[in-house]
Formats: C-alpha cells, sequence, structure tokens
C-alpha cells in the first residue's frame, strides 16, 4: 500500500499540545507535593520555603495549562477542518458510524478503522471531554488561588460548591488526568506500530501519511 504526506496539524496545534502536556506534567508534580509535602517540614521557614516555591511553580504552570486549553478553544472553532469540534464529535452521521466502528477495532472485534486525517470519534469525544474537565480543573484552580475575588468566588461556588469541595474536585481532576495521559500514550503507540500513518511524528511536524486513493 502507498502513502501520500499530507499536513494535519497547524503549528499553533502543536504549540497547545506540548504546552497543555508539559504544564500537566508539572501541575501533577507540584500539585501532588502540596498536596502531601515529602521533605522535612522543618525546611520551611529556615533557610529554603520549598511548599511556597512549589505552589509558586504550580501557579505559573496554572497559567500556561489556561492559555493552552484557550488556544484549543480558538482551534475548535477557527482551526483547520480536522482541529475543529464537528470533525470528530460524534454529532454527524458520518462520526456515529466511524464511532462504532472504531470501537470495535480497539476492542478487536473489527479488522480495519477508517484512516483519517484528524481525530477519530472516538479520541474527539475522548478529547472534548478532558477539555470540559480541564475547563474544571483551571475554575477550581482560581477559586481557590483568589480568595477575595468576587467574580471566582462566585462562579466558583455555584459550579463546584465550597472551597473543601473544590479543592477535593480539583485532587479527584488530577487523577481523571493521570488516567487520560496513560491511556493517551498507550492508544498512540498501538496506532503508530499497527499503521503507517506517523502519528507520534505529526505532532512534532504537523503531517500525517494517508494511504493513496486508487
Amino acid at each position: 500500500m502507498q502513502y501520500t504526506r499530507h499536513q494535519a496539524w497547524s503549528i499553533l496545534l502543536r504549540l497547545f499540545h506540548w504546552c497543555f502536556a508539559l504544564s500537566f506534567v508539572t501541575l501533577v508534580i507540584t500539585g501532588l507535593y502540596i498536596h502531601f509535602p515529602w521533605t522535612n517540614t522543618m525546611l520551611e521557614g529556615s533557610s529554603t520555603f520549598p511548599v511556597a516555591t512549589m505552589r509558586y511553580i504550580h501557579f505559573i504552570a496554572g497559567f500556561v495549562f489556561t492559555g493552552a486549553l484557550l488556544a484549543r478553544v480558538y482551534l475548535l472553532l477557527f482551526g483547520n477542518r480536522q482541529e475543529r469540534f464537528w470533525d470528530f464529535l460524534p454529532i454527524t452521521p458520518r462520526n456515529i458510524k466511524n464511532l462504532l466502528a472504531t470501537l470495535k477495532y480497539y476492542l478487536y472485534m473489527g479488522n480495519t478503522a477508517e484512516h483519517r486525517l484528524g481525530h477519530n470519534a472516538l479520541g474527539g469525544m475522548v478529547y472534548f471531554i478532558t477539555f470540559i474537565v480541564a475547563a474544571l480543573q483551571i475554575i477550581s484552580g482560581f477559586y481557590m488561588l483568589y480568595p477575595e475575588s468576587t467574580f471566582w468566588q462566585v462562579w466558583g461556588l455555584k459550579l463546584l460548591g465550597t472551597q473543601q469541595q473544590a479543592r477535593f474536585l480539583h485532587y479527584l481532576f488530577t487523577w481523571y488526568f493521570l488516567i487520560f495521559v496513560a491511556t493517551h500514550l498507550y492508544i498512540v503507540i498501538w496506532n503508530d506500530v499497527s499503521s503507517k500513518e506517523g502519528m507520534i511524528s505529526s505532532i512534532f511536524n504537523g503531517t500525517k501519511y494517508m494511504p493513496k486513493k486508487s
């Protein structure tokens, strides 16, 4: 089978991906430390301030995470064809058919999957859910960061409840992302091994390989 090279992802989407991924790693490490500091508490307030430092790094990574998500929202509406939400969400007959076919393929109940330049409908649906969870994670973070802000306190209370409830959800959402990342890495590597589309390299150079039409 012959393949042809196609441009799949814009520079902005690739920047979003890596900013989102790297800020997530930073947020998890610093967040788990803030949740349960594993260094000697005698260090705090003496010569160093490890918790304060971790909080500062956490906040910076949080702003990067927020900027990345806003960039992806822009691309959902104004990106190229395969970056927009209607290309991969199961809201059209074509995408619903692709969702069912992809499920069968991943469950080893089907032998073939539709070759797509962008995301398949299953991946697109999971990504969209992840964007919503990311938005809630951001809201809960700013809700706790700015207790003096009327805006964040009003919306935080409406969407997430009290500060303590928001803190619990913030921690719970972190585990969702950890499960998502583990699954995402497995699926991407599995796809790269089982097909010749160049899925992993595409997030670096923006191009994928599609079967040549006869």
